[in-house]
């Protein structure tokens, strides 16, 4: 079957949506399909382009039955609101005529990865023209996060975003995302429940299941031998509030067994690296992002793992790096309410992770406290992985559904 995927992030980033949608065209082409991604160089989470790529040419790339294209886009160095409006907008522009073109390839299915939504206009044009069946992919709910995150104020805009969301969620033929209450809330957006599919992430399970400890990469990150290892790892942004974070580790400063490691990259990591310093924090230790083949030792080797997020946050998006600290058996902190599908997973599953209040530093030091005293790994987490975050299942049995029930042949 020829498949085009259309979506702004793409492998090989490390992180977040890239991470999974070229997890999912490799597994795609690996079962016989021909598959086709428009994307843009990657630049995640980094913010900039990568070395050998361009962010002003178009390139592309084939191998065997998987062609990518990556098309010029903007990358901001400050991705303020406006910024990442125009970021967006720019990929949508250039990646337009190279989408239309795929009309005359005829995929049977076009798939549209969001964010971002500036490319609906053009992925339903496509498919229909084509003839092919479409799908709508949420990993975020970019237009509740940018509001939710006061990075746009509300008002006619808001109100503008949201009706032009709910008219593209409606012309597709399906709508998938990541969770059941991010499918509940495509319902309040007015898509219809027989339209809607779930397709969680996932974890390499024969990568991140069994890891050994090694104290040799936290040495080389900085982290001394016999302390106690609070673990962030990720995007640093906006949405995340890893202010949070470095205003708990003032509370552990009399720890000096205790070190707060945070690895990665982002918009806000210059901004946050500046408030460690003016707080004199001698208990953090910021570290660029890891390799994905260090990624799994890197996981196994923290006593607690913070997945952290603002409260607007919840349930527009879900932090991608649980599939595998569950799959490392690691014990997490997560920062949610009740009613969230983290809330609801903690409530289903007791002892999966410690599910605390977003946005409190007494939560947050009680938390820790607490999941420092459990044991490791979590044997709770990784039987979970294994029962339901192997990425093989969770594949075959999306697109078996589609095959079976969608009428999609």
């Amino acid at each position: 079957m020829k498949i085009l995927i259309y979506g702004l992030n793409f492998s090989p980033e490390l992180t977040g949506i890239g991470k999974y949608t070229g997890e999912m065209a490799r597994w795609l082409a690996e079962q016989g399909h021909e598959i086709v991604v428009v994307t843009a160089p990657p630049y995640y989470p980094d913010w900039k382009v990568w070395p050998n790529f361009s962010k002003l040419t178009y390139h592309k790339e084939v191998e065997k039955s998987l062609t990518v294209w990556r098309c010029p886009l903007y990358v901001p160095k400050n991705p303020s609101a406006i910024n990442r409006l125009l970021h967006l907008a720019s990929f949508a522009f250039s990646s337009l005529p190279i989408v239309l073109s795929q009309i005359f390839w005829r995929p049977k299915l076009l798939i549209l990865v969001v964010p971002t939504l500036f490319c609906a206009i053009q992925a339903i044009l496509t498919a229909r023209l084509s003839g092919a069946k479409s799908i709508l992919h949420i990993q975020d709910y970019e237009v509740d996060a940018l509001f939710g995150l006061e990075l746009l104020h509300p008002g006619l805009v808001k109100r503008t975003a949201l009706a032009l969301e709910s008219f593209f969620l409606k012309n597709f033929n399906y709508v998938s995302s990541i969770s059941t209450a991010m499918l509940n809330r495509a319902i309040s957006k007015g898509v219809c429940p027989d339209k809607l599919l779930l397709l969680p992430n996932w974890s390499e399970l024969d990568r991140f299941s069994c890891v050994k400890f090694s104290a040799d990469i936290l040495n080389s990150l900085g982290v001394k031998e016999g302390c106690r290892v609070l673990l962030y790892s990720g995007n640093i942004g906006e949405k995340q509030g890893l202010e949070l974070v470095l205003l708990t580790a003032q509370q552990f400063e009399h720890r000096k067994d205790v070190i707060f490691l945070i690895v990665g990259e982002g918009a806000t990591k210059d901004r946050l690296m500046e408030m460690a310093k003016s707080l004199h924090l001698s208990n953090v230790i910021f570290a660029p992002l890891q390799s994905y083949e260090n990624l799994p030792t890197l996981l196994a080797c923290a006593d607690v793992h913070l997945v952290i997020q603002k409260h607007a946050a919840a349930d527009a998006v879900l932090p991608s790096k649980l599939t595998n600290i569950f799959a490392v058996g690691g014990n997490a902190i997560i920062t949610a309410k009740a009613d969230t599908s983290l809330g609801m997973l903690c409530a289903e599953i007791p002892g999966i992770a410690t599910l605390i209040d977003p946005e409190s530093v007494q939560a947050l030091v009680e938390g820790i406290n607490q999941a420092l005293e459990c044991s490791r790994p979590n044997l709770i987490a990784s039987q979970y992985a294994k029962k339901n975050l192997d990425k093989n299942v969770i594949l075959q049995t999306f697109f078996d559904e589609l095959h079976r029930f969608k009428g999609l042949k």
